[in-house]
C-alpha cells in the first residue's frame, strides 16, 4: 500500500518511513505542504498520514483542498494537537482517523490498514482468493492450509492484485505500488516478482493479459502449486 507521509520533523518523518515500510507499506515522505501537493499530483497514493503544523501552512488546509475537489484519499491526521476540539475539528474537516502524538507505530499501522479496508468495502482484515489467505498485518500467507512466505515486494504486488480481484492492473500501476516517487524503477521488476509468485502459488494463479497487465485468475478450485503437492 503506497502511503504519503507529510511530517516536518526530520527524525519522526524518517522513522515513520522506515517503520511503515517494515509493516508492509510503501511510504513516501515529505516535509511541507508544497512538496505534498507535488507528490499527490505525481501519485497515486492509497492513504496519507498528515501532520497539522507544517512550515508553510496547516495540514487542515491541504485536507480542505482535497475534500473540496472531491478527492476521497483516506487521510489519517497525526499531530501533537490532541485536545477534544482538535480531534472533532479534524474529523469534521474530512479526516478518516486522528491519532495524537506520542503514539505507537503498531497502532498507526493498524489504523491505516483499517481505513484502507473500509475504503475498499471490506470488513475482513484478511484477503482470500483461490485457496490463498493473506494477512496484511503480519505479511504472511497460507495456501490450502500450508504456510507460504513472500518477500516484501512480492507481498505488496500480490496484495495489490487481491484487493482488486478481476481487475487488470497495468505494469506501470504495479510499479507505482512497488516504488516510491523518488526511487529508480528496475525495468523487469514486475515480471520477476510475478514469476516468483507463480512458482509459489501455481502457474495459473496470476494471469497475464497481453498488452494490458495482470490479474488474479477467476475464483475456482485451484490446483495445488507443485511445491505443495504430495
Amino acid at each position: 500500500m503506497r502511503i504519503l507521509i507529510v511530517e516536518d520533523d526530520d527524525m519522526l518523518r524518517d522513522g515513520l518511513a522506515v517503520g511503515l515500510r517494515l509493516a508492509g507499506f510503501s511510504p513516501d515522505a515529505v516535509a511541507t505542504l508544497a512538496d505534498a501537493r507535488l507528490a499527490l499530483a505525481a501519485g497515486p497514493f492509497e492513504a496519507m498520514v498528515l501532520d497539522l503544523m507544517l512550515p508553510d501552512g496547516t495540514g487542515s488546509d491541504l485536507l480542505r483542498e482535497l475534500r473540496g475537489a472531491g478527492n476521497l484519499l483516506p487521510v489519517l491526521i497525526l499531530t501533537a494537537r490532541d485536545q477534544l476540539g482538535d480531534r472533532v475539528a479534524g474529523l469534521d474537516a474530512g479526516a478518516d482517523d486522528y491519532l495524537g502524538k506520542p503514539f505507537e507505530l503498531e497502532e498507526l499501522a493498524a489504523r491505516l490498514r483499517a481505513i484502507l479496508r473500509r475504503g475498499q468495502g471490506r470488513a475482513d482484515s484478511h484477503l482470500r482468493w483461490n485457496g490463498l489467505t493473506l494477512d496484511p498485518a503480519r505479511m504472511q500467507g497460507e495456501i490450502h492450509g500450508s504456510a507460504v512466505s513472500f518477500s516484501h515486494r512480492e507481498f505488496t504486488l500480490l496484495q495489490a492484485l487481491l484487493e482488486r480481484p478481476g481487475a487488470v492492473l497495468s505494469k506501470a500501476w504495479l510499479e507505482d505500488r512497488l516504488y516510491g516517487w523518488q526511487e529508480e524503477v528496475e525495468s523487469n521488476t514486475v515480471e520477476v516478482h510475478i514469476h516468483k509468485l507463480r512458482a509459489k502459488l501455481g502457474p495459473a494463479f496470476i494471469e497475464t493479459i497481453r498488452g494490458a497487465g495482470y490479474r488474479v485468475a477467476a475464483e475456482r478450485e485451484a490446483a495445488l502449486p507443485a511445491a505443495l503437492q504430495p
